[in-house]
């Protein structure tokens, strides 16, 4: 058995940590809300670019776009979505299992020191990296989605598609695949976003003969050639800041199990120390007990 002074150590350490667990639960959980409250932001954005997409979706030929263009896929294009820092589960390991499973030909550019560790350690095309800010605001991400279109247009990847993990609640983070790039069509482009703004799917018809009024200028074209390049540095903030709040609710999860094992930790190590201690105190009564017979 250890000695009383040891398992004093062991105690004061094991509050120390579970002190520390808590403040850290604490403050994802904070964080967490925050994320949250900025990803609810954005849908009066979506709801407004969906009632402009769809007005201008029967005025224009969408195969003009080169958004929207097919091509023979080569190479992918990768936005891999992870953390700079650890102590949130299995989030990021989850996220980079699937990019393990990629075998065919890819480009990557990764937003978070996770992503960029595992890229460069795996021997895979690293185009760039980006740092994950706690604060994630739309001027960080848009530099990340202009890169990646300019790789897109200028043939150096065919495809842009983002990896991240999906905020569904608080205990699951799903790892999930996106495609930004090309865009199969306008209309599933309006889907996307009034799902963003938690809209049906349909449209009444009052408001398709509202869209019907609108007037564009200089013309139709030249808006959508406007808005889709908006549509794709949205949809990448959108999933930057629900891969932020994936990571504030996993790391608040793994914290509070942290706390609760060192809670636990903490009863067994008291028991064993006042064990230790009664133990102590009854060896000293048998060898005053003894000396006082031998006497």
């Amino acid at each position: 058995m250890a000695s009383t002074r040891d398992i004093r150590r062991r105690i004061k350490s094991v509050k120390n940590t579970r002190q520390i667990t808590k403040a850290m639960e604490l403050v994802a959980a904070s964080k967490m809300k925050k994320a949250q409250a900025a990803a609810l932001a954005g849908r009066p954005y979506a709801e407004l670019m969906a009632k402009m997409l769809g007005a201008i979706a029967d005025r224009v030929e969408e195969a003009q776009h080169p958004f929207l263009a097919k091509r023979e896929i080569r190479t992918r294009g990768i936005i891999l979505i992870t953390s700079d820092k650890g102590l949130c589960g299995p989030l990021n390991s989850n996220v980079l299992k699937v990019v393990t499973d990629i075998k065919s030909p890819a480009k990557y550019a990764v937003i978070g020191r996770k992503g960029t560790q595992f890229i460069a350690r795996t021997h895979r095309d690293l185009l760039a990296d980006f740092p994950a800010n706690d604060r994630t605001s739309f001027a960080d991400i848009k530099v990340v989605a202009e890169f990646m279109v300019k790789q897109f247009l200028e043939g150096v990847v065919d495809t842009v598609e983002v990896i991240w993990p999906r905020f569904r609640n608080t205990l699951v983070q799903a790892p999930t695949v996106m495609t930004l790039l090309p865009l199969t069509s306008v209309k599933d482009v309006i889907a996307d976003l009034r799902s963003d703004a938690g809209l049906e799917a349909t449209t009444t018809a009052a408001a398709k003969t509202a869209q019907n009024q609108m007037l564009f200028e200089p013309d139709a074209a030249s808006v959508l050639e406007a808005i889709l390049p908006l549509y794709i540095n949205r949809e990448l903030f959108q999933h930057a800041i629900d891969a932020k709040a994936s990571e504030h609710s996993a790391r608040m999860v793994a914290m509070k199990t942290a706390k609760d094992n060192a809670t636990k930790l903490l009863g067994e190590l008291t028991l064993e120390y006042n064990k230790a201690r009664q133990a102590g105190i009854t060896q000293e009564i048998l060898e005053i007990a003894a000396a006082q017979f031998a006497a």
